[in-house]
């Protein structure tokens, strides 16, 4: 302004404003006189203000409409010239700014007139414009006039005038606009500004704006109603408009001067109410059209899209969207979901062209992409317009591919419009067009045939449109081939990149903000462009509301977005457009990565990796993820359904590598494109770049890697280098993003495995290296790797099936520990024993796979470790030791071979370097190898290497009991600090005595193992070692040794050997015979039970002086004692005897040692004691033990004896071990139940051992030793002589028959009851009563020689008739009962000496004794001839009489006790068995014979006649009677049937008859009768022989008499023969007695049978003659006169 204000210009102003009026006046001077004369007094008044006033400016523009006067007089002339001249002056006066509004006013009405005269039309409108911009006094009406004069000129005949009157419109409606815009500046202080116009907010009445906003407010609402094609309000008398004019100027306003729209609500509120429905509304016919569709399926014609007002729309809703979204939000929802429909396939291809456009304006404005997604996709309710966009995007892409552009006529015969690009109809070019001979690829999508070109639109991140810009066009434009398509690319291309780009730099100031302002709030800021987002003072939420919007952004696009790129991908020919693509996804990849959205990573990783692989090559992993297979049509991610097309078959890229494929692919090589080849670099560049992303998708990209490395190793060494410093970089990533590659790396090798599965070809070792280079690389942070990667290793690979796959495994895994153990750590491992540990913890645990060959790499390595760092393994050696131990029985000779080789280098170089604590692990490997059964040779030598240990021990023992003891105080504290009770085996023992244990433990284990041969070496060993070395231990600990290893080892023992197996072994393995007594498992057991029975008696007998203090000894003893029973008791001779002697073993020691009779030293230690209380031999070092050896031995050796416990417990001993023996008698020879041929029986050596155990037993316990004790002996002595033996072993065993010798056995009983019997012989009075005891035991003996003894149900053979033969040798035993005679023989000799001894001793009497001794040998006696033997029943005789000699003295002193009373009858019946046996003599019996045993009957007449008769006072009434009945028998005796004749007069025991009849007749007619009684008896007697002499004889003669010539029975004969001698003995016999002895009537009944003698003569029996005539001699005697009858006083 200062221009036109200075002093030079007001001068000139006022210079040419009268140079002007004179003109003018000039001009008008003829012929328009009122004109001219107005000028000139234009002047005067123009010269009067210029002197009057000092502000001329001022003052001319108050009296302007007098200045101006004149000249709108001119212009009213019409006149060209005049007109033209008075414009030119006006423009001056206003480009001076001195016209008022008034004259302002007047000049418009003027120039309005021109115009409806269509004069002057330039020269007009650029005076409106001078008016207009210069000065703002134009208001409302005088404005709207002006305007509407340029309207009006826009629309004449003239092109010029209507483009300059367009132009004027355009810039007149600027200046309404920056006047309201500059009116707002100057108020802008005094008011304060408006708040935020609300989308909402009620309408404002148009008053209270102030002028120049009344203005614009009136100018945008007519502009609105035009477009519309309704009258304006204000712009009165426009009399026509164009909507395409009224658009674009509605677009001017809107982009130039959206502040007036935000900041004033009446603004805004026409933009909701006025706008944006015209908007809507003049968008119908784009929506309803569909290409193609016939009309006639609808009623109304549709309205055609016009392309003018579509573009122009467009436009406006660019601006609308652009500067104005805030405000509209619900009206921009609709136009954005117009646009998207607009790129529908069924719109002409010109409209999709300026949608497109219009899209790729906002895809290069990320903030406002951003607000969308705020406004849309994050409101519950909202479209969701974002995502609807790119999906849209996608979609348009793909429909390109699919439906070929056919909806615009003028394709086809247009080539190459716009220079853009030509269009190639024949696909069979494949792109490539001819040039100067050459051929060059066009950059071109393909895909399917159709063949789209890419063409140059656009600077990257700009949105240049092309047909949005023909604001010149009325036809739609032709669209060239490949325009829509690079255009929707390009907005893909800047959509990631702008989205990309945003939210990384935001991300990025976030977390410097984090980091470097931990709590400091940073101040609210307003946005522009995001209005709706108040950012909170407080840090994080601003965080969480920012993230939730990045996420929600990539979430909402990603899914298109992958769409889409991945067809281009695949469509793409062309490198740059292939690189692009692949960098988008990249992009896309890190940044889902970065915010953590795993789906859409992985997905967007996906792609890439497929398109690293060739077409349909198939993965397992990408089939896996979320990403859909490549062969599939569609896929759904979070819901949204997104089409995927697949890739064409026929592939346009060059091969540039080939490789082999993975196992699982049919086909034979890879072939590798430049594009796959492209893809991968992406890939890898991905890796490196963002490997701290890509989380778990590292699977992904390793698995694609993993395929790639086949074909890429030797063709591509660049891309080989890439990858192999991939791994190498992973010593750059964060500890979480190296566990990701972890884990990937093992996942891929699980896929990797089971693609081995039942697969012969080669497996993929990729992963396997890859994880093995990573874990080397990553050596300085192991520990946080170290997991993860030696568990996969351990439990997936190295357990494969496939051997490469697992020693591939086994390698990586020992490479990895050794390198980890002879890494330079920081701290060195020496001083770092967990991270040691961690690193050895692997190699124990390849002990769980079982596979031998895994089991070979970890034993090697185990030997390598101690070949390189044996001596610094330290607290390792446990695991290393493990290592060894874990190998099982099952894994095969070889490795069981290398694992004990390991062991030998440890047992011979390393004991000394290791930790003492781990003493005792060795122990127990050694034992394990001892009980591998695999070869027989190792466990012998590992029971060697036992021995070993324990010399080591022996002589190192000083040094390592203090580090033992050191160690244990640690533990226990540490224990005690964690309240917990310190837990070791063995506990309570000090720790070198707990490391003895364990040895003996094992040892102990061993002597259970089930070979025979490691047994027995193991249990010689065991007691060996107890034997040299157990003085070592601490008195205590001895207990233990009794307890937990000896007796623990006897109970396994007994029980194996009790449920071994019976079957017989055939060989023992190659050409070894076994022994026959060890060919089954239980013989074999048998042996050990010997050997371990015998080795704890051996040590309960040499230590007994260390084990009797023990508290419990007695205890100790019984446990003994009970396995010496169980043993005893065990159905194998061999074990059973062998406990006997062990029990005989310990018997001896049991007695308290005497200081004289105490053995120097144990019979098993080799060195003498007193030599073991200095330094021990060998060894230069004494020790000094609190309970020093010394000490120790020294107490039990020195002069006092030992401390011995009292007798009284002594004598328990003692008593445990009776009853023990007594539990083995009883058990032992019970017989079984039942019986078949496994029966056991005990053997006779046993039984002999048996029992000469009890006379040494007895001399112990005979003080205590009762009636109860004796009757148990008695039981088992009974039982002992009744078990059988078998027929097989009956040769060694028995005599021969005819041989009258004991078995030992039979000896044994007789000498234990002979002991006994001679204790109670000279022990005291009480013990006397034991006597009859003894005689029933006795006798029982004695009743064997007649009836041997059964032995339960068992049928034995006697031994005459038991089969023995040889060649039988595998029947069934039978049993054979030994021959007892000669025992039972010698049993009733001792009762006779015994009772000779005994007979008047008390209890012999009252308890009968002699009553049993008779009625034991009634038996014999009563079988006579039956007897098993001839001397029984001779030696019966010959004792009975010499006890009857001795007791029946003794019967007659205490008869009046009554004590004898039942010995009469049974001594009765005794004689009456005896002497009228019903045995029969045996055939072959000789005649001296019979008369020897005739004798004998004679002999026991005599001792009735000299004994018994005489001294019948003193004896029971009916005894005698019973005697005299028997003489009686006797003397009439029946005759045995069997001799001949010539025999017959001596086999009727003539003797024994006569001997009986005097006897019984001596005694009947004895003048010693003393009562009626008796005589009657002895009367009664003869009476009734002679009345049976008279019926014989009676019988006879009749028999005869009827018989005839016949002769009679023999028997009849013989009889009548014995009939007469008696009765001529029988008058011998009554002529002897005194005469007053015979009753009258005897004699009677003598004579009475006379007459009958003599009817017998005629008999013809030359026999019965002479024994006739021999009866009838004595008759003689009778033959005298006939007495008085006075005499006979009877009758």
């Amino acid at each position: 302004m200062s221009g036109t204000s200075s002093p030079e210009a007001v001068k000139k102003l006022l210079e040419n404003m009268q140079s002007d009026l004179r003109a003018l006046s000039l001009e008008c001077k003829k012929k328009f006189p009122p004109v001219k004369e107005a000028a000139e007094s234009g002047i005067i008044k123009v010269k009067t203000i210029a002197a009057r006033n000092t502000e001329i400016l001022a003052a001319l523009k108050e009296n302007s409409s007098e200045v101006v006067q004149p000249f709108l007089m001119g212009c009213g002339t019409k006149e060209p010239k005049i007109t033209q001249l008075c414009l030119a002056a006006i423009q001056r006066l206003m480009s001076h700014e001195v016209v008022s509004e008034t004259a302002a006013g007047n000049i418009i009405n003027m120039l309005w007139q021109l115009m409806e005269n269509s004069l002057e039309e330039l020269k007009l409108l650029q005076t409106v414009l001078v008016l207009l911009t210069t000065n703002t006094v134009v208001h409302d009406e005088a404005l709207s006039k002006a305007i509407v004069l340029c309207f009006r000129l826009h629309f004449t005949k003239d092109n010029i005038t209507n483009n300059t009157a367009a132009a004027t419109v355009r810039q007149v409606v600027t200046v309404v606009f920056e006047r309201m815009v500059a009116e707002d500046e100057r108020h802008r202080d005094i008011i304060e500004q408006p708040i935020l116009v609300q989308g909402n907010s009620n309408r404002r009445s148009v008053s209270t704006l102030k002028p120049c906003a009344k203005d614009a407010y009136m100018l945008f609402q007519d502009l609105c109603q035009l477009v519309n094609a309704d009258a304006p309000y204000w712009l009165v008398g426009m009399t026509e408009m164009t909507r395409t004019f009224g658009l674009e100027l509605l677009e001017s306003v809107l982009n130039d001067f959206p502040q007036v729209f935000l900041q004033h609500q009446e603004f805004s509120f026409l933009l909701k109410e006025r706008v944006c429905p015209l908007v809507i509304k003049l968008f119908s016919p784009n929506i309803k059209f569909r290409q193609g569709s016939s009309t006639s399926s609808s009623p109304a014609p549709v309205e055609k899209p016009y392309f003018p007002i579509c573009m122009r729309l467009l436009r406006v809703v660019s601006v609308l969207i652009k500067q104005f979204y805030s405000l509209l939000v619900t009206e921009c929802e609709i136009f954005l979901s117009l646009l998207v429909k607009f790129l529908d396939a069924d719109k002409p291809q010109w409209l999709r062209a300026v949608a497109v456009e219009s899209i790729h304006r906002f895809c290069v404005q990320p903030q406002l992409l951003r607000s969308f997604c705020q406004s849309y996709d994050m409101k519950q309710h909202s479209t969701k317009v974002f995502r609807d966009i790119v999906n849209a995007l996608g979609s348009f892409i793909q429909s390109l591919f699919l439906v070929p552009p056919t909806g615009n006529p003028a394709t086809s015969n247009q080539a190459g419009n716009n220079n853009l690009g030509g269009s190639v109809s024949a696909p069979a070019n494949s792109g490539m067009v001819g040039i100067g001979g050459g051929v060059t690829l066009l950059p071109a999508f393909e895909y399917r045939g159709t063949w789209i070109p890419i063409l140059t639109i656009t600077v990257q991140g700009s949105a240049k449109a092309t047909y949005l810009e023909m604001l010149d066009k009325v036809e739609p434009p032709t669209i060239p081939e490949g325009y829509a398509m690079s255009v929707a690319f390009h907005c893909l291309l800047d959509l990631v990149r702008g989205i990309t780009s945003m939210i990384e730099g935001e991300l990025g100031e976030v977390e410097t903000e984090c980091q470097t302002t931990t709590e400091e709030a940073s101040s609210p800021t307003q946005s522009s462009e995001q209005q709706d987002l108040q950012s909170t003072s407080d840090q994080m939420d601003k965080e969480i509301v920012s993230r939730a919007v990045w996420e929600e952004m990539v979430n909402a696009c990603w899914c298109g977005l992958l769409a889409a790129l991945s067809l281009l991908l695949d469509a793409s020919t062309d490198e740059a457009a292939t690189e692009n693509i692949l960098k988008a996804e990249l992009t896309m990849a890190a940044l889902c990565g970065r915010l953590g959205l795993i789906t859409s990573r992985d997905a967007f990783i996906t792609a890439i990796c497929k398109g690293s692989l060739p077409p349909h090559y198939a993965l397992t992993v990408l089939n896996t993820t979320t990403a859909a297979t490549l062969s599939n049509k569609s896929y759904s991610v979070q819901g949204q359904s997104v089409m995927m097309i697949s890739p064409s078959s026929e592939s346009h890229q060059q091969v540039v590598a080939v490789g082999q494929p993975l196992a699982v692919q049919p086909q034979g090589t890879v072939m590798l494109t430049s594009k796959n080849i492209q893809c991968m670099r992406t890939l890898l560049n991905l890796a490196h770049c963002h490997g701290a992303v890509l989380g778990t998708s590292w699977q992904l990209v390793l698995a694609t890697l993993q395929v790639l490395t086949t074909a890429v190793m030797t063709d591509l060494p660049v891309i080989s280098n890439i990858l192999s410093r991939l791994f190498e970089s992973s010593q750059y990533l964060d500890d979480v993003s190296l566990h990701h590659l972890i884990n990937a790396l093992c996942s891929l090798s699980l896929e990797a495995m089971d693609m081995a599965y039942g697969n012969n070809k080669e497996p993929s070792l990729f992963a396997v290296a890859k994880l093995l280079e990573t874990g080397l690389v990553n050596m300085h942070r192991i520990e946080i790797l170290w997991r993860p990667l030696t568990g996969h290793l351990l439990e997936k690979v190295c357990q494969h099936p496939n051997s490469r796959m697992r020693e591939w495994g086994a390698e990586a895994l020992t490479s990895l520990i050794k390198a980890g153990l002879t890494f330079n750590h920081d701290p060195p491992l020496s001083q770092n024993q967990r991270l040691q540990l961690l690193l050895l913890n692997p190699l124990k645990e390849m002990s769980n796979i079982n596979h031998p060959d895994i089991r070979l790499k970890q034993l090697e390595c185990v030997l390598q470790i101690l070949q390189s760092q044996g001596d610094s393994l330290g607290p390792g050696w446990p695991l290393v030791l493990g290592v060894m131990g874990a190998i099982r029985n099952d894994q095969g000779e070889s490795l069981i071979r290398t694992a004990f080789q390991c062991l030998q280098l440890v047992v011979t170089d390393f004991l000394p370097t290791m930790p003492c604590t781990c003493l005792q692990i060795v122990v127990d490997v050694a034992g394990s190898f001892g009980l591998h059964n695999q070869e027989l040779n190792i466990s012998l030598t590992s029971i060697g290497l036992l021995w070993n240990i324990s010399d080591y021990f022996f002589q190192r023992g000083e040094t390592i009991e203090k580090e033992l003891n050191k160690e244990e105080a640690a533990q226990q504290k540490q224990a005690e600090e964690k309240g917990v009770v310190l837990n070791r085996p063995f506990h309570p023992a000090p720790p070198f005595d707990c490391l003895w244990l364990c040895l003996y433990a094992k040892l102990g284990e061993l002597c259970v193992d089930p070979r025979p041969a490691v047994r027995k070496s193991a249990g010689q060993t065991l007691f060996s070692t107890i034997g040299a070395h157990g003085t070592l231990l601490q008195h205590s600990t001895w207990h233990t040794v009794i307890w937990k290893v000896l007796f623990h080892l006897l109970d396994r023992v007994r029980e194996s050997s009790t449920t071994a197996d019976k079957e017989k072994i055939e060989s023992g393995g190659g050409n070894i015979l076994i022994h026959h007594s060890r060919d089954t498992a239980e013989k074999q057991w048998a042996e050990t039970w010997v050997l371990t029975l015998a080795g704890v008696a051996r040590i309960f007998n040499t230590r007994r002086y260390l084990l009797q203090p023990l508290g419990d000894f007695s205890r100790a003893w019984d446990v003994l004692l009970d396995h010496i029973q169980s043993a005893a008791l065990s159905k194998n001779n061999e074990v059973s005897l062998a406990a006997l002697k062990s029990f005989q073993e310990i018997l001896q020691i049991v007695s308290p040692v005497r200081d004289s009779d105490k053995p120097e030293t144990p019979p098993v230690v080799n060195v003498p004691v007193p030599v073991l209380i200095g330094p021990i031999s060998g060894m230069s070092r004494p020790f000094v033990r609190t309970d020093s050896i010394g000490e120790r031995l020294g107490r039990y050796s020195s002069s006092e004896p030992p401390i011995v416990t009292d007798e009284l417990e002594d004598l328990n001993l003692w008593w445990a071990a009776w009853n023990t023996w007594y539990r083995i008698g009883s058990e032992s020879t019970k017989p079984p139940v039942t019986f078949d041929k496994l029966t056991f029986i005990p053997s006779q050596p046993f039984l002999t051992a048996l029992i000469q155990i009890f006379p040494a037993l007895y001399q112990h316990i005979k003080t205590g030793f009762n009636m109860d004790d004796l009757q148990k002996l008695g039981v088992i002595l009974h039982s002992a002589i009744s078990v059988p033996i078998s027929s097989d072993a009956s040769p060694f065993i028995l005599p021969s028959y005819t041989e009258a010798v004991l078995t030992s056995l039979q000896e044994a009983v007789l000498t234990a009851l002979d002991v006994l019997q001679k204790a109670i012989c000279v022990g005291p009075e009480n013990m006397q009563i034991m006597y009859p005891a003894i005689f029933d035991q006795l006798l029982a003996f004695v009743e064997f020689s007649c009836k041997p003894p059964q032995y339960g149900q068992l049928e034995t053979k006697h031994i005459a008739n038991a089969k023995y033969n040889q060649i039988q040798l595998f029947a069934p035993a039978e049993w054979v009962a030994l021959n007892y005679v000669p025992f039972a023989e010698r049993s009733l000799e001792v009762v006779v000496d015994l009772y000779q001894k005994t007979a008047c001793h008390k209890a012999v009497v009252n308890e009968k004794v002699l009553q049993y001794i008779i009625k034991t040998l009634r038996v014999p006696l009563s079988l006579k001839y039956s007897c098993p033997s001839e001397s029984t029943w001779k030696l019966a005789v010959s004792s009975l009489l010499k006890v009857l000699s001795i007791g029946l003295p003794v019967a007659r002193q205490h008869a009046s006790s009554g004590k004898f009373d039942s010995m009469w009858p049974e001594l009765a019946n005794t004689f009456e068995d005896f002497l009228f046996t019903k045995s029969i003599p045996p055939d072959n019996l000789s005649i001296q014979e019979f008369q020897r045993n005739e004798n004998i009957d004679v002999e026991v007449v005599q001792l009735i006649s000299n004994e018994i008769l005489p001294y019948a006072n003193f004896i029971p009434k009916e005894f005698v009677g019973q005697i005299m009945t028997m003489l009686n028998k006797g003397s009439i005796h029946s005759q045995s049937s069997s001799f001949t004749e010539a025999e017959i007069d001596i086999r009727l025991r003539e003797e024994f008859s006569k001997m009986c009849f005097e006897t019984l007749l001596q005694f009947s007619f004895s003048n010693k009768v003393t009562t009626p009684q008796e005589g009657y008896i002895s009367r009664m007697a003869l009476s009734v022989l002679l009345k049976r002499s008279q019926d014989v004889l009676h019988r006879y003669i009749e028999d005869e008499r009827l018989s005839g010539k016949c002769p009679l029975p023999r028997q009849q004969v013989t009889e009548i023969i014995f009939v007469l001698k008696a009765v001529s003995t029988l008058i011998d016999s009554l002529k002897k007695t005194q005469p007053e002895n015979v009753d009258g009537n005897t004699w009677a009944q003598v004579i009475a049978l006379y007459p009958t003698l003599v009817e017998c003569i005629t008999c013809s029996s030359s026999e019965v003659c002479s024994a006739l005539k021999e009866a009838l001699v004595p008759f003689k005697d009778f033959m005298q006169p006939p007495a008085s009858r006075v005499q006979n006083g009877e009758s």
